[in-house]
């Protein structure tokens, strides 16, 4: 009986730690365990997700380009990459700068009306790269700046700025450097912006007897293109140009 009995208590004992055991690891990996693994996977996706929206909105932001008006700079399709902090210390864009600018009150006057759920869905995933861009965002090339005479065409069809031709290199080929003659003095604090495919673009030269005679508002732009991040094979930093090497600016600055 005594030799029963104290088999029975080994037994028991040498069963507790394998029972608990098993418990622990049920505990571990159980429902509730599982539970707790997913629920901290969707909070740090969303605090990802977050932190890039947050990366996009102040400081660089993916920008589908929609249209082929900045050819061959720039490709239907590609992604680049907006630099939201170029004009944010005082710097203001500069002739030849690639600039993502909202056009409302110059390419745009009166925004469309949308349903406020769907816009918000649509901002965060054009914040993304993930969808086109609002159609208030428009993507160009400055090409005057505050105070400059802005003429085309000269003699030998180009464009001149503050009496001194252009070698607009970045045209699309075949392109005139604009089919519509103009003369104007772009007003301080704003910018005259024209796309590459000069034959393929609504730019300032479409808008010149709108409100704002075309003009953009330097407050208006986004950011710079700085570099091309999709697809691969236009992979790189966007050139700046030398085609504003020799324009002397009203106060005699170089673009």
């Amino acid at each position: 009986m005594d030799t029963d009995t104290q088999a029975n208590g080994r037994d028991r004992s040498s069963d507790t730690p394998e029972v608990d055991g098993e418990r622990s690891r049920f505990a571990r990996f159980g429902p509730l365990g599982l539970s707790l693994s997913w629920r901290r996977a969707g909070l740090l996706s969303i605090a990802c997700a977050v932190f890039v929206l947050l990366f996009s909105t102040f400081v660089l932001q993916p920008f589908l380009i929609p249209s082929g008006s900045m050819e061959p700079t720039l490709q239907v399709g590609d992604r680049v990459l907006v630099n939201k902090l170029a004009y944010r210390f005082g710097t203001e864009p500069e002739r030849g700068d690639v600039v993502v600018f909202d056009g409302t009150g110059s390419f745009v006057q009166e925004p469309p009306e949308e349903n406020p759920v769907a816009t918000l869905l649509h901002g965060a995933a054009a914040a993304l790269g993930l969808a086109e861009p609002a159609e208030t965002d428009f993507v160009k090339r400055v090409v005057g700046v505050g105070g400059d005479r802005v003429v085309c065409c000269d003699k030998g069809g180009r464009v001149e700025v503050n009496g001194r031709a252009v070698e607009e290199r970045y045209l699309y080929p075949g392109d005139a450097p604009s089919e519509v003659p103009f003369d104007i003095v772009v007003p301080g604090g704003t910018l005259w912006v024209m796309g590459d495919h000069r034959a393929n673009s609504r730019d300032s030269r479409d808008h010149l007897g709108e409100p704002g005679g075309g003009m953009v508002r330097v407050g208006r732009v986004i950011g710079r293109v700085d570099r091309i991040g999709w697809p691969l094979g236009h992979w790189g930093s966007l050139d700046r140009t030398d085609a504003f090497r020799d324009v002397s600016g009203p106060g005699g600055s170089h673009g």
